[in-house]
């Protein structure tokens, strides 16, 4: 887990996030608490998010999980380097995550990664822009191909995405806009058809 980026030295959980944690390892039997692992981690990375805007895990946030649970860190590391839902450096306030497997690369990924790149000034995936405000990623299917193709930001989807529509919702929040609703930015109502409900087009009334 070699770094350039400045290392933490210690990291504590707060006082609202240790109740989390507590609450978390009671999850399990006596003996088992490693099976909070994934939790933990996610406390602590969004913490690192709200305090210092980057939401990332510091081995020192690492460490403090390890020493919680009572396992040994290279438990702890093995677990936070094989998902990549943990970023083990930091990350721009918007991390954007492009999925460009065969669903949404038949549907036009390659646009959205044109378009980040594009208003983010980002050229390769892994880099986080200048501004600090965007990291750009390539991941693997995000589960939503009925409205591919998918950009994941921060915790939030957004369906049926093209190059326009992405160039716009970046423009938003480098203007500081708030993120819209997550789903579908074209309009289609849940995993409904895009052109619309093709049966039950009608609504029942009360007591029917």
């Amino acid at each position: 887990m070699s770094s350039t980026h400045a290392e933490p030295t210690n990291f504590a959980f707060t006082e609202a996030n240790m109740k989390l944690v507590e609450k978390a390892i009671r999850k399990y039997p006596e003996g088992r608490q490693m099976s909070a692992v994934k939790s933990l981690l996610d406390l602590a990375q969004r913490q690192m998010g709200v305090e210092t805007g980057s939401a990332w895990l510091p081995r020192a946030a690492m460490d403090k999980v390890a020493e919680i649970l009572g396992v040994a860190p290279i438990r702890v590391y093995e677990v936070a380097t094989f998902y990549t839902m943990f970023n083990l450096e930091p990350v721009g306030k918007f991390h954007l995550q492009v999925c460009t497997t065969t669903p949404c690369w038949l549907r036009g990924s390659d646009d959205i990664v044109s378009a980040c790149k594009k208003v983010s000034g980002i050229k390769h995936f892994g880099e986080t822009s200048a501004d600090g405000l965007f990291t750009l990623k390539e991941v693997e299917c995000l589960g939503a191909c009925v409205n591919a193709p998918v950009l994941q930001v921060n915790d939030d989807y957004f369906e049926d995405m093209d190059a326009e529509r992405t160039q716009a919702l970046l423009e938003d929040l480098k203007a500081g806009k708030p993120l819209p609703p997550a789903g579908s930015l074209g309009g289609r109502e849940s995993s409904a058809p895009a052109p619309g409900p093709t049966t039950l087009l009608s609504k029942p009334t009360a007591g029917e």
